[in-house]
């Protein structure tokens, strides 16, 4: 099985990015692997979208990884671009 990166958002307006481990959209749950959380981005982010599309620009604020989240009360799930998953590693805090 292919490795699929993500971004997550949750109903407390929380935004994640990780490898996801499992999910399940029925009830809600995801799993991200090497996971981080996009405390604000810039507006040459382009929003969330923007964020699995090519991932925080110049100005945002991405935490460090973590080993494995499980987040409840999943919004969505935007499958991440490679390019995305490159710019999520680089671990901005501007």
């Amino acid at each position: 099985m292919a490795k699929r990166y993500a971004v997550v958002t949750t109903n407390k307006r929380g935004v994640f990015f990780g490898e996801i481990v499992t999910s399940n959209l029925e009830t809600k749950l995801v799993t991200l692997k090497d996971a981080q959380m996009c405390v604000y981005w810039s507006a040459e982010t382009r929003g969330v979208l923007g964020l699995a599309s090519k991932g925080p620009q110049k100005g945002s604020k991405v935490t460090p990884i973590i080993p494995q989240i499980e987040l409840n009360d999943v919004t969505a799930v935007m499958t991440a671009t490679a390019e995305a998953e490159k710019q999520w590693r680089t671990g901005i805090w501007d």
